[in-house]
């Protein structure tokens, strides 16, 4: 055995447990830190060749590993465009450069340009819908874009359908004609009136003109005094826009009387707030109360995500150890789902923590005590030729 391997190796003892204690004062750092993996250090031996008759010590070397897939608590904030993941999978964000990497810190919120951005200025990246349904790439980021909100500008929803309830005069004379006016909104977010006219042609029978257009004939019952048949019209308006109204007539009495027609579509309202779903669709809600997607945000997964590589930011990027990045949607191949008004905590157990700052506290000055009884014996080896 030698003195010198002996100092050394509680040299290497002493550094692989100054490194366990480097992991565990980072955990304890970020033990409040959103996304936050835990570290940890692992020892590996290090044997240097011997004989029979002698033993050289070796050492200890160390590596470090992340627990990238122990899922953090989730905690709850009033903030919508705060984002969880419950279950397996990633965000998708990149830089300022556009590079691409993968993260569990999800509080997001918007930049001076409409960018939902992380803590550490990550952009959040979705599929769009304004090229129809997403469909994922399953290798690769091809089709994704930074998730953006304030270029949406003002939603008008153009009418489609109405209907209109009342009763037609059973004793009018033939030729009379009746009139009520219905507002639509066009699609320009206009709002413009339509003409109701009814004309009675016979006993029983009305023609009903909307919009000056081509009238159509209804037909009452004299024994009900209702309709015999569903009576729809459809309006045809310029720019192909059409609306379906539906007649709900009765003819009885000396009277004519409407209830207030209704005719769906809403003029131009901004973003009231953001909905973001348990499958990644990202929804605008317009002050007119409609709804609108705008994007979907997609999950990565990774065959080994605790072999991914850790970078400063709470983000990852894919490694030889952790296999290519797979994109999918939420709750769809094993992804988890998506939580809004969430964050993921840290997974760090700050008790562990302080249990294994102790241990490694001793170990080192255990090892410290080989070294000094190695450097004690070099000094009395040197001293016996005095």
């Amino acid at each position: 055995m030698s003195l010198y391997g002996m100092m050394k190796t509680g040299v290497s003892g002493m550094n692989a447990q100054a490194n366990r204690l480097s992991t565990v004062s980072d955990n304890i750092a970020n033990s409040g830190t959103t996304g936050y993996k835990r570290a940890s250090t692992e020892f590996s031996s290090m044997v240097v060749g011997s004989n029979s008759g002698s033993y050289n010590s070796g050492g200890v070397t160390t590596s470090v590993r992340y627990a990238i897939s122990d899922q953090g608590l989730l905690n709850y904030t009033t903030s919508k465009s705060d984002l969880a993941i419950q279950g397996d999978g990633f965000f998708v964000v990149q830089d300022a450069g556009g590079q691409p990497y993968l993260t569990r810190a999800g509080a997001f919120v918007l930049n001076s340009e409409g960018n939902l951005v992380n803590s550490a200025g990550y952009q959040l990246m979705g599929y769009s819908y304004a090229n129809g349904q997403p469909t994922p790439v399953a290798n690769g980021y091809a089709g994704l874009e930074p998730v953006t909100i304030n270029e949406l500008g003002m939603e008008t929803v153009p009418s489609t359908a109405g209907s209109f309830a009342g009763n037609l005069p059973a004793n009018t004379a033939v030729g009379d004609t009746r009139s009520k006016s219905l507002s639509y909104v066009d699609k320009l977010g206009n709002r413009q009136l339509l003409d109701v006219e009814f004309t009675k042609t016979a006993d029983n029978q009305w023609d009903v003109s909307v919009g000056g257009q081509a009238p159509v004939s209804f037909t009452f019952d004299p024994g009900t005094d209702q309709l015999t048949d569903q009576a729809t019209y459809t309006v045809t308006l310029p720019d192909n826009q059409s609306i379906d109204i539906d007649f709900s007539m009765s003819q009885m009495g000396d009277e004519f009387t409407t209830q207030e027609g209704e005719i769906n579509g809403s003029e131009p309202s901004t973003i009231d707030s953001i909905h973001i779903s348990e499958d990644g669709i990202v929804s605008a809600q317009y002050e007119n109360g409609s709804l609108r997607q705008l994007y979907r945000v997609p999950l990565a997964s990774v065959p080994s995500p605790d072999q991914l590589r850790v970078l400063s930011g709470n983000i990852f990027a894919e490694s030889i150890d952790s296999g290519d990045v797979r994109i999918g949607f939420a709750e769809e191949g094993g992804n988890g789902k998506v939580i809004s008004g969430a964050l993921e905590g840290s997974n760090v157990d700050i008790a562990e923590e302080l249990t294994t700052m102790i241990e490694s506290q001793r170990t080192y000055t255990a090892n410290s005590k080989s070294f000094q009884t190695g450097s004690e014996l070099m000094e009395l080896l040197v001293n016996l030729k005095r």
